[in-house]
């Protein structure tokens, strides 16, 4: 394993650590209103109270930040499953069956209990986005990445994997038409909520990200130059790779909605 290889595996899990902390301090906000609600709940009735308001905006963020740590731990797999050695599958097969069968169902059991509230939120989390539009990347190879925004038609619980409807396939498809495909999740990259940007994490001037190229339903890289905060409004101003007009690079504003982080290895 390289050191460059090393050191993303490394940020990817600084960042899941990150997000985590994130969680656990919303977590806390939410908890402190459901305490305050309980005790007083005609507060809500209260002229200029936003308790409700507020316990939303709690619950969103708690929901974006799951999905970006369903997003980070999928790169992560990834990331690992490519240095593992997968061996033969036999040789795994009898390191478990060498225990007596009562040891293996006691710890199937507790696998089960250990782990199914961690799986139960990933499950909730993919099944969250049927019906919502995501960036997908669809076609890999050699030299470039190619990421399109989709709709999710569903979330196979089973396979893990998602079911997308590509609604407008360009000109030179095969076809015309529109195309499905069965994706993982390390192909998918939920959008910003759009009625509430206030939760939404902002990419900082500088930062490179993924961002639907003005006009179209295609995902390039691009460079923030300024951030809807800067500008007082819901868009960013980017400048995406490639896109030399007269010798410069426009600068191009993107709703925030459209912006989605820069998938770790990246080709374009």
């Amino acid at each position: 394993m390289s050191s460059p290889d090393i050191a993303s595996i490394l940020e990817n899990s600084r960042e899941l650590d990150r997000l985590r902390k994130d969680q656990e301090e919303v977590l806390i906000e939410i908890n402190k209103l459901h305490k305050k609600l309980q005790a007083t709940p005609e507060v809500v009735e209260k002229p200029g109270d936003s308790s409700l308001s507020r316990l939303k905006t709690l619950y969103t963020q708690a929901k974006d930040l799951s999905e970006r740590e369903v997003a980070i731990s999928n790169q992560l797999l990834t990331q690992l499953d490519s240095f593992l050695p997968s061996g033969p599958p036999g040789q795994q097969r009898r390191k478990m069956d060498g225990n007596d069968q009562k040891r293996k169902r006691m710890k199937s059991d507790s696998d089960i209990s250990r782990l199914s509230p961690s799986m139960r939120s990933h499950i909730e989390a993919c099944n969250s986005l049927k019906d919502e539009q995501v960036a997908a990347r669809v076609t890999s190879d050699a030299e470039k990445d190619e990421w399109f925004v989709v709709k999710v038609i569903n979330f196979d619980e089973k396979t893990k994997e998602f079911e997308v409807l590509d609604e407008e396939p360009g000109d030179d498809e095969e076809g015309g038409g529109q195309r499905k495909y069965k994706l993982p999740a390390s192909c998918i990259i939920p959008f910003p909520k759009r009625n509430d940007p206030s939760s939404t994490q902002e990419f900082p001037a500088g930062r490179h990200v993924l961002a639907v190229y003005p006009g179209t339903t295609a995902l390039y890289k691009a460079t923030v130059i300024s951030t809807p905060r800067k500008r007082k409004s819901d868009e960013y101003l980017l400048e995406f790779d490639d896109d030399e007009e007269d010798g410069a690079l426009p600068q191009r504003t993107v709703p925030f909605h459209k912006v989605v982080p820069l998938p770790e290895g990246h080709r374009q």
